[in-house]
């Protein structure tokens, strides 16, 4: 094996069980007709690491994650969390297990406040006015308000927020459901280098107070610098895996990025 390719596919486990990590996929593989969006994959993500799950656009990132999150059912293969089948689980039983994601396309309350967004994912079993929220989901919606960056801005509307601060609210959005694992679906996308970096330093912050996050995006440059290891896919397969140095280098993942350039 030439000294700079990732972890090597050939020998890999190739059966996870319900013990090999906090979530485990095995064997998921997701039919839509006779095309294949996701063939076959397997991997394990360990607690308290950042998992950057990463590949070229139309590769099956977001198909792999509605698998695990309950929007759909894998066509085969099996999704354990925490150590338990949750295979087909509802999108709201997973969060009910403590396992939240963002989505790419933004869907806060456009006539309600920032922080009156925050309040309703607190609430989610709930009917209620949001005139009537009480005072101490009112002030658990401002602490997370200022955890993810928007203290200063939580009495605007959505549409008054810049595109990373829409980001900051969906993460807020999904922390007010006391997740353990967090999947954020392709938060550098519109964002400059500057906010790479804050919104970054936000899900280090995140991942030390004892959260574990799998990151997807296409953005490698600015996702190798904050993860620990790497699950690369190109056409719903896994194509490498490995820490991000190795990653860089693999001329594997070059060749599906950039036609063998080096990244």
């Amino acid at each position: 094996m030439e000294d700079n390719k990732s972890e090597s596919l050939e020998g890999r486990q190739t059966e996870f069980g319900p013990e090999d990590g906090m979530l485990v996929l095995d064997s998921v593989t997701k039919r839509f007709g006779g095309l294949t969006a996701v063939d076959d994959l397997s991997f394990a993500v360990q607690e308290e690491e950042i998992l950057g799950f990463i590949g070229p656009n139309g590769a099956g990132k977001s198909t792999t994650f509605n698998c695990v999150t309950g929007r759909f059912p894998p066509t085969e293969g099996t999704v354990y969390y925490k150590g338990k089948d949750v295979t087909g689980s509802t999108a709201y039983g997973m969060v009910k297990k403590g396992l939240a994601r963002t989505f790419q396309e933004f869907r806060p309350l456009e006539d309600r406040t920032v922080v009156k967004n925050v309040a309703l994912a607190l609430m989610p079993d709930k009917m209620f006015s949001m005139q009537g929220l009480s005072g101490e989901t009112q002030r658990k919606a401002e602490q997370i308000c200022e955890r993810v960056g928007l203290g200063d801005r939580k009495h605007m509307l959505p549409d008054e927020l810049p595109h990373a601060g829409l980001l900051r609210l969906e993460l807020g959005r999904a922390l007010a459901t006391d997740p353990d694992m967090l999947l954020v679906d392709e938060p550098f996308a519109g964002l400059s280098g500057p906010e790479v970096e804050s919104v970054s330093d936000l899900l280090l912050e995140l991942r030390d107070e004892g959260l574990t996050l799998v990151v997807v995006d296409h953005n490698m440059r600015g996702l190798l610098s904050l993860i620990d290891r790497a699950i690369v896919i190109q056409f719903g397969s896994m194509i490498a895996a490995g820490p991000p140095e190795d990653i860089k280098n693999d001329p594997v993942v070059q060749e599906a990025y950039l036609g063998g350039d080096e990244l």
